[in-house]
């Protein structure tokens, strides 16, 4: 059996994280969507939410498992004993950075493989900080987003303790 792992700390996680996924699910026996719970970034949800926000994503679909993971990731594709890390390249510049990350892990690891999909033509745009600045600006993020993140974008920018206080619509 194959198993593959697909980290990243997905927040949120938006339409081209799922086709990645996805397509990657059909090439491997079992994929592992991994929500990395400690990532040098300011992020907008908490390892809580993003976990279930991805959780949601995913509940239909047998061959993907999600989970939280603060560790290494080849460590954590050890632990699980998974021999694949999967990426995804959305444009050129997206290569240089996974290029070193491929090259480190496999360094650390020269058991683990590292995959790379190219991202859907209509995906190439899209991007996490994307998402989060055009929400925030109170711009339609209907078509990049899962109906569920919509709502927790729009309830995360309502809150009062936001220092924005800004509010975003989106089409149902």
């Amino acid at each position: 059996m194959v198993r593959a792992v697909y980290p990243g700390s997905f927040d949120p996680i938006h339409f081209g994280h799922i086709d990645i996924a996805q397509r990657a699910a059909r090439l491997f026996d079992e994929l592992v969507v991994a929500v990395y719970d400690r990532p040098i970034k300011n992020l907008l949800f908490s390892p809580e939410e993003r976990f279930a926000q991805v959780t949601e994503a995913f509940k239909h679909d047998s061959k993907i498992r999600v989970v939280t993971y603060n560790t290494l990731t080849v460590a954590f594709c050890r632990k699980i004993d998974a021999q694949v890390i999967v990426r995804g390249l959305r444009v050129f510049s997206d290569f240089e950075l996974e290029f070193r990350m491929a090259l480190a892990n496999k360094h650390l690891d020269p058991g683990i493989e590292v995959v790379a999909l190219i991202t859907n033509q209509k995906y190439t745009f899209l991007s996490s900080s994307t998402v989060r600045e055009i929400a925030s600006l109170g711009g339609d993020i209907s078509g990049m987003v899962p109906k569920s993140i919509l709502r927790a974008m729009d309830k995360k920018f309502k809150d009062p303790n936001n220092r924005d206080g800004i509010s975003i619509s989106f089409k149902d």
